[in-house]
C-alpha cells in the first residue's frame, strides 16, 4: 500500500514522559540475541559491525521472523552493492516478507549526502 503523505525527516522527538513505554517484545528468531538483548516493538535498533560479520543475516532473519505478527519492518541499506541488495530483496520476496517490509536503499554508488540521509528517511517511514 502506497501513501501520499509526507513529513520532514528531521523532527524533534517527543519527550520521554509523553512516549508510550515499550512493553511488547520483538523476537528476532535468533535464540542468542533474544535471550541476551531485550528488544521491544517500536524500538529503534541499529546493527553496527565490520564487513562480513553477519549484520545483514541478522536483519533478514529478524524480518522473516515477523511474518504473521502484525509488525511492519523497515530495512535501511547503506553502502551495499546493488547485487547484494538484490539478493536480500529476493530472499524477502521468496518468503513473502515484502508484504510487511519497506526497503530504503542508499547503495555504494549513491552520493555521501544520500547515504547520510537514508537512516533518517527510514525512521520517518517507520514512525508514520
Amino acid at each position: 500500500a502506497f501513501t501520499t503523505s509526507t513529513r520532514p525527516i528531521e523532527r524533534i522527538a517527543p519527550g520521554i514522559v509523553t512516549r508510550k513505554s515499550v512493553n511488547e517484545p520483538l523476537e528476532t528468531g535468533i535464540l542468542s540475541i533474544d535471550s541476551m538483548i531485550p528488544i521491544g516493538k517500536g524500538q529503534r535498533e541499529l546493527i553496527i559491525g565490520d564487513k562480513k560479520t553477519g549484520k545483514t543475516a541478522v536483519a533478514v532473519d529478524t524480518i522473516l521472523n515477523q511474518k504473521g505478527k502484525n509488525v511492519k519492518c523497515v530495512y535501511v541499506s547503506i553502502g551495499q552493492k546493488n547485487s547484494t541488495l538484490a539478493n536480500t530483496v529476493r530472499k524477502l520476496e521468496e518468503r513473502g516478507a515484502m508484504e510487511y517490509t519497506v526497503i530504503v536503499a542508499a547503495n555504494a554508488a549513491e552520493s555521501n549526502a544520500i547515504q547520510y540521509i537514508a537512516p533518517y528517511s527510514g525512521i520517518a517511514i517507520a514512525e508514520e
